[in-house]
């Protein structure tokens, strides 16, 4: 299954939705998550593994977390090859004085913004799609 790489594609024909829930970014030194955490997504680095779930989870289970944020899946099923997609979004994000950190799955790539900013970063990325 091969995605969109036509930039003016994924960025006038992506719909942006809000995610339930407040995430957080967790590590674990050790690697091992703990029992019944289930991390939206898992990245190994030398230092750890980061984990993104959510900021119940990471409480419940006695884990320290920074970055409150919300998740924002882009609906297109852009190409993990695509050239400029996050990079126009990120930067548009940008000049609205707004950090992101951006993931990129097999089908979707979603953004993960600062808590009480989702609505500001909903705003801008519809200033992307194409209106009728």
């Amino acid at each position: 299954m091969v995605g969109e790489t036509n930039l003016d594609t994924l960025l006038g024909s992506m719909a942006a939705e809000l995610v339930d829930g407040l995430y957080v970014f967790a590590t674990v030194p050790d690697g091992v998550v703990p029992t019944g955490v289930r991390p939206r997504m898992m990245f190994h680095e030398a230092e750890g593994m980061t984990l993104i779930l959510l900021k119940e989870e990471a409480e419940e289970n006695g884990l320290a977390y920074e970055f409150p944020c919300h998740m924002i899946t882009l609906n297109i099923h852009s190409s993990l090859d695509a050239v400029g997609f996050l990079a126009r979004i990120t930067t548009a994000l940008a000049k609205h004085d707004m950090g992101v950190n951006p993931v990129s799955g097999f089908f979707h790539d979603h953004l993960f913004v600062p808590d009480g900013r989702e609505m500001d970063a909903i705003r801008v990325l519809e200033q992307f799609t194409t209106k009728p």
